[in-house]
């Protein structure tokens, strides 16, 4: 087993957000037609472009008010889908397709301060997670993001 997991958003927030069609910030949900790969933030699987349907929406993946609290855009698929179950892996879709989804990591502190950023590259992503946790004992969590747009893919909690 891993020294992290996974934390893509839970079944709970986004069946709130689709019952409700507000996010988080009182913005209408926008439903689309998928132009980009996503990934949905639930199921962490990309879109198939053209075909799939997905909302957008306004989205902060922290929980102190602080300089480093950055709501931005997230999709989540519109129908049903299964939550992201392999916790102890990253998503093998989005993890091999470093074309679509050139990822950045970004560590904070148990205080939310950012204090770690890497880009991943060429890197194995799941061994890079290991190695920041192992080296940096400071960094109680991890953000990817997509290093092009900056836009929140998953939470990574250090256990």
């Amino acid at each position: 087993m891993r020294n992290f997991r996974i934390v893509p958003l839970t079944p709970e927030f986004v069946s709130k957000i689709k019952s409700s069609q507000k996010d988080d910030f009182g913005h209408d949900i926008v439903e689309q037609v998928a132009s980009g790969y996503g990934p949905c933030r639930l199921s962490l699987k990309p879109f198939e472009i053209g075909v799939d349907k997905r909302l957008l929406l306004s989205y902060s993946p922290f929980e102190i008010d602080n300089a480093y609290n950055q709501p931005g855009p997230v999709f989540i698929h519109k129908k049903d889908v299964e939550p992201y179950s392999d916790i102890y892996r990253f998503p093998k879709e989005i993890k091999d397709d470093k074309v679509n989804f050139p990822l950045s990591l970004i560590g904070y502190s148990k205080d939310q301060q950012m204090i770690f950023t890497q880009l991943v590259g060429d890197a194995d992503v799941d061994d890079l997670i290991a190695e920041i946790f192992d080296h940096n004992p400071d960094v109680k969590y991890l953000h990817a993001r997509n290093a092009e747009p900056c836009c929140f893919i998953c939470k990574i909690e250090r256990i």
